[in-house]
């Protein structure tokens, strides 16, 4: 192939090395487009939605009391066991999120400064943007303090150290010792109402990332929307408040 040819092929050509054409692995150039950013910021925002809602789920153990909740700490440790020691499986999980969280993180920041070098262009469809207006303007700031919140809660029941009453071993208590400072029952309050603004959102465009967008489905993917992000919010802030009004002690 000739220079000349390799010049008509365009500005998006691959880069060319000799006579041979030097590609990128396919998923790295998929990702270095709009569109792969989009799916990744869906496939990884899927993936974390499945687990706050396991999580929720989990944590709801608590109204039936300390041995309830404790037990089913102790067999999230044992998963797998005696194949894997215990916790092998459980911090597996816990670093496949947190490299979820990165990718979702990246995805976005990516995509925002793609967006911005580029001419702006509609997202949404005008009658999307008044449905989810108020959570697609916040997206951005509810994702940082749902961050820093996922940090803190990892600080305060998973590793303890922002929590001056923590017990290895010992969920429930350190649940319930945690909720009962009100400082740290209102962080949990606000935070878990903004995760519910961010999932509303999220859930609402993931099918728009997908390819998978039709005004025909605008009323399910909105029910849809609502109905996880309520789901999800409100027994998430009803743990702090049950606490904090002696219904779990």
């Amino acid at each position: 192939m000739t220079q000349a040819m390799e010049r008509r092929e365009g500005a998006d050509a691959p880069i060319v090395n000799g006579p041979h054409r030097v590609r990128k692995p396919w998923p790295v150039e998929f990702y270095s487009t709009a569109v792969g950013k989009k799916w990744v910021m869906a496939i990884s925002g899927i993936a974390l939605m499945g687990f706050v809602f396991v999580h929720m789920v989990g944590n709801l153990k608590m109204f039936l009391g300390r041995a309830e909740l404790d037990a089913y700490s102790e067999a999230l440790r044992e998963l797998l066991h005696p194949l894997m020691p215990n916790g092998w499986v459980l911090w597996a999980v816990r670093i496949g999120l947190i490299a979820a969280i990165a990718i979702h993180i990246h995805a976005a920041y990516s995509l925002t400064r793609m967006n911005h070098r580029s001419r702006p262009t509609k997202y949404q469809s005008p009658r999307d943007y008044i449905a989810a207006n108020f959570a697609s303007r916040t997206m951005r700031w509810t994702g940082v303090i749902v961050g820093f919140y996922i940090i803190f809660h990892l600080m305060d029941l998973t590793l303890g150290w922002a929590n001056p009453d923590f017990v290895e071993g010992a969920p429930y208590d350190n649940l319930v010792n945690s909720l009962s400072r009100w400082p740290v029952a209102l962080v949990y309050i606000v935070s878990n109402l903004l995760l519910g603004v961010h999932l509303f959102h999220g859930s609402w465009s993931l099918f728009q990332s997908l390819g998978l967008n039709s005004p025909r489905y605008n009323s399910a993917r909105r029910v849809f929307a609502v109905g996880f992000a309520a789901v999800i919010t409100i027994p998430n802030v009803l743990f702090p408040i049950m606490v904090l009004a002696g219904v779990v002690h």
